[in-house]
């Protein structure tokens, strides 16, 4: 089973444990749930891991999702369907 070793209330490291077994550890040994991972707290449970944001495109990736969709907008103009325009991409 997976533990969680906890010192201070920070989570320093997950290991495979079977609960039972002689295991000595510069901490306290938790069994860890979803929400455990290295670096993380324990007040009692686990704090789930924050979701970072999702990064700001560069300006190369914006003008490239502009450009494509100009382009797939030009060829819908002179009559192509969208299943048609899939195929030209491979």
């Amino acid at each position: 089973m997976k533990y969680a070793i906890v010192k201070d209330s920070l989570v320093t490291n997950l290991v495979e444990w079977d609960g039972s077994s002689e295991y000595t550890v510069d901490g306290e040994l938790i069994q860890a749930d979803k929400n455990a991972w290295i670096g993380g707290e324990y007040n009692g449970s686990f704090v789930a891991q924050p979701v970072p944001p999702a990064p700001e495109p560069t300006a190369e990736e914006v003008q490239k999702a502009a450009d494509k969709a100009s382009g797939n907008q030009k060829l819908r103009d002179l009559g192509l369907t969208d299943a048609e325009i899939e195929a030209l991409k491979s």
